[in-house]
This record gives structure tokens, sequence and C-alpha cells, in this order.
């Protein structure tokens, strides 16, 4: 064993990075390392499907911190390392080369990898996820060359970076599984919106379609061919239909889970010293009716981080925090509050034909979400509703011209 650190962070996204820097706050003085597969130091995720790939923000802007700040905080950055197995009776792990590091705790934050689409010629250079930086530098150095754009995936990734592209003059083609755009995470007033809003801008959306293969020729991308035997030209193609949660050691070394690691209200693995943040925990959250999920976002990875450097501090502080999401596209701002999932009605507040509203969630009358475009007052004031679950008349959400907040009041 080469190396031992007091808490050992396996994971340099959001939130590993979040959990040294909160350990930091909280005045832990012991020794920290951080270690994650890619050759960067922590950096944003959100903006590689937006900014960053339309050129708009440079790299260095997208770090979490200035790389002297982990220096200057005594975190040592283990960089273009990966885990590849976890002892915890011997409190060590053991990386790709052989090489093992000892810990006191571990903070498992390792997010999740692209889902590929299991078809012939999905392994094509022409084929993208994004995910990491490294993916979309790879797509960026090659779009001087391209025409025609495949975007498998009608999530938010995808229309992210079909925005981006369509801005940037290709042509760009979605392909959604589903009859619907964001069909897993939104009501169908939002998926009817965005998807006039980016055939609007030029992009030809179709749904209900599977992908049979990619077409490929002398190894590029010719196009993708389609279940009901229909092609499509493409020279580029970006899959994004979600992330596998990356947690083979720890479920190897006997941690519960499944979809992603189990983790109780502090973070905590099954495992003695395990914690688990971010994408890859799998928690029961009350925003959700108390069902165990997991959740992709910024918040979640803050968070949880949050309470797991607390815990290790012998802070129990349980995790119980509001979701919230953000997507940019075009000059459109949605903003989320609370989780849909599980609702029975939904209200619409504002003018769709104005391009400024909102859908109101309801389940047994109580607000449990927001989904909020170019809507920032109600995005805002309707985190309140969903705190307290109120139970408002539809009609009285539906009245743009009433603040929420002062229903909210109304209400108490």
């Amino acid at each position: 064993m080469t190396d031992r650190y007091d808490v050992l962070i396996v994971g340099a996204g959001h939130a590993g990075a979040q959990a040294a820097i909160m350990l930091r706050q909280l005045k832990f003085e012991g020794t920290i390392g951080l270690l994650g597969a890619e050759p960067e130091a922590p950096y944003e995720r959100p903006p590689l499907s937006k900014d960053y790939l339309a050129g708009e923000k440079a790299f260095e802007r997208l770090l979490i911190r200035p790389l002297a700040f982990w220096d200057e905080r005594n975190v040592t950055l283990l960089l273009g390392k990966r885990v590849s197995a976890v002892d915890p009776a011997g409190h060590s792990v053991t990386l790709g080369d052989g090489e093992t590091i000892g810990y006191g705790r571990l903070v498992w934050a390792t997010g999740g990898t692209p889902r590929l689409l299991p078809c012939p010629g999905a392994e094509c250079a022409d084929v993208h996820a994004v995910r990491t930086r490294a993916d979309v530098d790879r797509m960026m150095a090659t779009l001087d060359k391209v025409t025609n754009v495949a975007v498998v995936g009608g999530g938010y990734i995808g229309l992210e970076a079909a925005a981006v592209l369509t801005k940037l003059g290709k042509k760009v083609t979605v392909f959604e599984a589903l009859d619907r755009v964001l069909a897993r995470v939104a009501g169908e007033p939002l998926s009817r919106f965005y998807e006039q809003e980016h055939r609007d801008h030029g992009v030809d959306v179709r749904l209900s379609v599977g992908v049979d293969c990619f077409t490929v020729e002398s190894n590029r991308l010719t196009g993708v061919q389609l279940a009901d035997g229909s092609h499509v030209p493409a020279d580029l193609a970006i899959v994004g239909i979600g992330i596998i949660p990356e947690i083979a050691p720890l479920l190897a070394a006997g941690a519960a889970g499944g979809n992603g690691v189990d983790v109780d209200a502090h973070c905590r693995t099954s495992l003695p010293d395990v914690f688990a943040i971010g994408d890859c925990a799998a928690h029961e959250n009350r925003f959700a009716g108390g069902a165990h999920i997991r959740l992709e976002s910024v918040q979640n990875a803050n968070d949880q981080a949050n309470v797991a450097a607390k815990a290790i501090l012998g802070d129990l502080t349980a995790y119980d925090a509001v979701p919230w999401f953000w997507s940019n596209q075009y000059d459109l701002r949605l903003q989320t509050v609370g989780l849909s999932m599980g609702y029975d009605a939904t209200v619409l507040r504002g003018d769709v034909a104005n391009r400024s509203f909102s859908l109101i969630y309801l389940k047994g009358g109580r607000v449990i979400a927001l989904d909020c475009v170019n809507a920032t007052k109600d995005y805002v004031q309707g985190r309140a509703l969903v705190l307290a679950g109120a139970t408002i008349a539809p009609e009285a959400l539906a009245d743009a011209a009433t603040p929420l907040k002062e229903l909210l009041a109304a209400n108490a």
C-alpha cells in the first residue's frame, strides 16, 4: 500500500469536489485524496452540452475551483486513475494498475457512464456521448466537416445538444423511441412545447422511432437505419439515452444496491465507513413519495456531499433537500423544482404562445413540482409550495396575475 488518506473520495465531479470543499469548510484537518478517472481537475458538467459545445465558454471557466485551490486546501488530486476493487475489511481500494490506496472513510462519487445503443455501428468514432470534456472535444474537432447530425434520445442532453448544433448551422434530426420528448421527466404540455420549438428552429423531431443500426462506410458514419427500414443521412451522431451508475466495485465488495448503491439518510452505504453521493447514490426521497431513487443533478450532488461531509465529522444531518434542475435551449430557460413523478393532474399557468409559462404538477391536490419556462418568479416562489405540499385550487394556480407567494400565504 503506497498511500493512505483519512478520507478518500472516488470521483472528481460535482459531488466529489463538493465533499472535499465541505470537509475543509467544516475544519476537517485530516488528509483528503480526491481521485478521478479524467486527467482534468474537477469541472462543471452541465455546460458541456451547452456553452462549451457552442464554443462560448473556455474550459478554464468550467473549473469548479482554480487549480491552486486544491493545493491551498491540502486536497491531493489523484487524476487519471480508476478504482477496480474495494476492500471494505482492509479499508483500501485497488486501482486498475494494481496500486492500492488506504482510507479511513471512503466517499464514492463516481456518477455514471453513458448508456450505449446495443446496435451495429455504435462503436464508430463518429458516434458520441456527452459526459466528459474529452467526449465534447472529440466532437468539436470534427464539426467543421459535419453537415448532418443525428441525436438519439429526446431527453435534456439530446435536446440541448440539438439546440447548440442547430445554432452552429448543422442539420439536426432527433430520434425519440417514446411518443414525446422528455416523456420520463415532464408532462405532455411541456413535451409538445419543446417539440414545436425545436421544429420551429429547423430540427427534424421524430417520435416513436427505433434505431436499428448506424451505417458506416470506411470507418465513417453515413447515417441511421431505423427499425421501419428508412435511412437518415448523418455524419455525426450523439447518443443521449441516460447513464449506468458506476458502482460495480462497491457491489462486488458487498454493498447493497442495484440501480445505484443504496444509502441511508446520511449517505452511508451498507459497508462500514463507506459513503455514496451524487448520481450513483440511490436514496429514499420524500419528494418522490418516499421512493428509493437516484437523482442526476448538480443540486443533489452538492447537497448529498454536504450531508456526507457532516456525517464524517459526526453531525448526522439527514438529506432532505428540495430537488431542482435547469435546462437552457435556444433563448428558453427551463427551471424545475420538485419531482413530478406520480402526478395525477397538471395546471398550466401563463401563456405558452408568449413562451413564458409554468406547468404545475399536483398529486392528490397537493403541489409536488413546477416546470417554469422563462418564468423565474414562479420557480423561486413555487419552491415554497412544493416544500409545503400546498393544496391550492387549480383555477387560482392558473391565474398568472396572482403571485404564487400570495397563494401560499392565503393557504397557510
